[in-house]
């Protein structure tokens, strides 16, 4: 206690230096503290389960060009094709991919427009009875489709409407909280339609929406010269079933051309890429900046012992051990970087807020900026040991020959 006063004489004296450490570590604690936990939050929305069997899945889209054919009925032997394939356990003609980052939604209610009442925001699919079995999901209550339910809005120009649908629990949750979603009937505008299935987890087009597990799967199949297909494959079977997807529907028509074919994964990863991006910017970020603070802690206690090297030596040649010598240093970069954690977790606490504001991004945990301080301390006090220990290795007489 007695070499606190002293050692903030001493960086009285020399206060610029001090002042500019302060700043740095205040800033390194603001800015990592929200990088460290806007890092933690978007690793956890891109692990994220979303309900589907991502490496057994993919897709690609079909755009026929030829005029000597029916699509309705060529649409119902690439789908009997497809399941015959070696290794897939299911296919369907589906509108609306999921995770591909493009789709439809939709406020849907328990009153018809225009009557007022309680709506909930979903996005939709259009499957057939097929697609629960396709995708992979699993229903919690209810039934899957039947055959006659699937309405087709094909050549004939017929546009009936739907009047089922398989909602996500997310959905049913919110639209009915006390729990009885099934059998319920709900409206798109003024059409009515009734939930026959409810499914566990499933995702909607967009992950980064407001509510990416609120979805409909609607029993409509539109028939049209661009379709896009899905396809479930079992276990380790999907890279060989996707390279023989372009020959096999060539092989049945050829006025056409097969595209885009890809997983789900990889839809995913596309879908993902600008958060990706951003996690590895705020990885460096955080890098430099603990690595700028440490050679400025470095850096100015290399210029401290120059300045000082009579003191030092006077001190040593007074019989000062070297472990006071190193204590001393120590306990100045101490009192430095805490005065500049104090600074710099305030600074954090109202930078989150604002990025709460702003970004919509969850409220910073304490947790985060007490790990981010101490770990700063921590960075600091190992910087600041080489050169105290140089300090504590200066001989009293060359220090003294400056006398």
């Amino acid at each position: 206690m007695l070499e606190i006063k002293p050692i903030i004489n001493a960086m009285l004296r020399s206060k610029v230096g001090a002042i500019l450490l302060l700043i740095q570590i205040a800033i390194t604690t603001a800015i990592v503290s929200n990088a460290a936990f806007i890092i933690s939050d978007r690793l956890t929305y891109l692990k994220q389960d979303t309900g589907y069997q991502e490496q057994a899945l993919f897709t690609f889209n079909v755009m026929t060009f030829g005029r000597d054919v029916n699509i309705d009925q060529q649409i119902e032997l690439d789908e009997a094709m497809l399941r015959q394939i070696p290794g897939v356990i299911d296919a369907s003609l589906m509108q609306t991919i999921p995770l591909s980052g493009s789709g439809s939604a939709s406020g849907f209610g328990e009153k018809p427009e225009p009557e007022e009442g309680k709506r909930v925001r979903a996005s939709y699919m259009f499957g057939d009875e097929h697609a629960l079995n396709t995708l992979g999901v699993k229903l919690s209550e209810g039934r899957n489709f039947s055959d006659d339910e699937i309405v087709v809005h094909g050549s004939d120009g017929k546009q009936t409407a739907p009047s089922v649908v398989i909602a996500s629990k997310a959905f049913t949750d919110e639209m009915f909280p006390e729990g009885n979603g099934l059998g319920k009937t709900i409206y798109m505008e003024d059409k009515p339609v009734q939930i026959i299935g409810i499914v566990e987890r499933m995702a909607g087009a967009w992950l980064r929406d407001s509510k990416p597990f609120n979805v409909l799967i609607i029993p409509l199949v539109k028939t049209d010269t661009i379709q896009d297909f899905v396809v479930r494959t079992a276990p380790g079977q999907r890279a060989q079933v996707m390279a023989q997807i372009e020959d096999k529907m060539q092989a049945l028509y050829d006025k056409r051309v097969v595209r885009e074919i890809e997983g789900f994964d990889l839809l995913k990863s596309k879908y993902n890429a600008k958060d990706t991006l951003m996690l590895r910017m705020l990885v460096v970020l955080i890098v430099v900046l603990v690595l700028v603070t440490a050679l400025g802690v470095f850096g100015l206690t290399l210029f401290n012992i120059s300045k000082r090297t009579k003191q030092i030596g006077t001190r040593r040649a007074l019989g000062a051990r070297k472990s006071a010598i190193i204590r001393y240093f120590l306990v100045e970069n101490a009192l430095i970087s805490v005065s500049g954690l104090v600074i710099g977790s305030i600074a954090a606490y109202l930078l989150g807020q604002q990025l709460m504001k702003v970004f919509s991004l969850p409220a910073l945990p304490l947790s985060f900026i007490v790990f981010t301080a101490l770990s700063v301390l921590a960075m600091s006090l190992l910087s600041v040991l080489a050169p105290a220990k140089r300090a504590a290795d200066i001989s009293p007489s060359i220090a003294t020959r400056s006398i």
